[in-house]
């Protein structure tokens, strides 16, 4: 490639990825039992990738994540990153999905072909937004059937130094022969109550006694406890300084 078809080629996948460089440890994730080997034992093969194919045993790199939103479906992709010190690439939605012809397709093709050279994880959030389940019904179907035709090669031929991650909250909007591409599928359900307290524990485990003794929600996701408490937190210490000053609430 010549110096401005390089750095043309860089801005562009630069407007298809996410710039998300915020580290998750696996260990500060909240999965249940089935979920946490799952991934464990997908780290591990990736670790022993070599020793494994000298087996002829093929390694997994494929993993769908689906379920309730905010339940943490991003955090444990890039807990997964972390964990194999690979980058992290979560893609822009909005900036892939095109009205032209054969554009969207384009995109993922330029995606993939990054994820593969960087040994990278790619991250497709909302994917059933991509992989639709192909209908007559579907006044775009022509379109939408090429791009999960797209897809399927671009999953089958996925280079095994990189790693795919695809989360969605409708597993049934995915296109049949897509969900067959995953080796490992991961459901994400709201949390119990115990899970949810020792949650509230850790978010509030830095604060001080005072400031932990907020009203607890549940049957709420991950997401929407993290907002609750951190607002009734924040009530509390703002209440605490106008009181200190003196201050008349507004």
């Amino acid at each position: 490639m010549q110096t401005n078809t390089v750095l043309n080629y860089r801005m562009h996948i630069s407007q298809l990825v996410i710039d998300d460089k915020e580290p998750v440890l696996l260990n500060t994730l909240s999965l249940d039992d089935t979920n946490r080997q799952m991934i464990l034992q997908m780290i591990k093969e990736h670790r022993y990738a070599d020793q494994l194919r000298q087996y002829g045993l093929p390694v997994n790199n494929k993993l769908l994540l689906y379920g309730a939103s905010g339940c943490g479906k991003t955090s444990a992709a890039k807990a997964i990153a972390q964990a194999l010190g690979k980058k992290f690439m979560p893609v822009n939605l909005s900036n892939i999905i095109s009205a032209r012809i054969g554009e969207t397709a384009r995109h993922m093709q330029l995606l993939f072909d990054a994820a593969a050279r960087e040994k990278a994880v790619l991250f497709l959030d909302e994917f059933d937004q991509l992989a639709k389940a192909r209908s007559t019904d579907d006044k775009d179907v022509g379109e939408m059937r090429r791009l999960v035709n797209s897809l399927i090669q671009l999953i089958d031929y996925l280079s095994m130094d990189a790693v795919l991650v695809c989360a969605s909250n409708h597993l049934s909007f995915i296109d049949g022969a897509l969900l067959r591409r995953f080796q490992l599928k991961a459901a994400f359900v709201l949390p119990g109550q115990q899970v949810l307290d020792a949650y509230y524990n850790r978010l509030l485990e830095n604060f001080p006694p005072a400031m932990q003794q907020i009203s607890r929600l549940y049957g709420i996701s991950f997401a929407e406890a993290r907002d609750h408490a951190f607002t009734a937190v924040k009530n509390l210490w703002i209440n605490e300084m106008e009181l200190q000053h003196d201050i008349v609430a507004l």
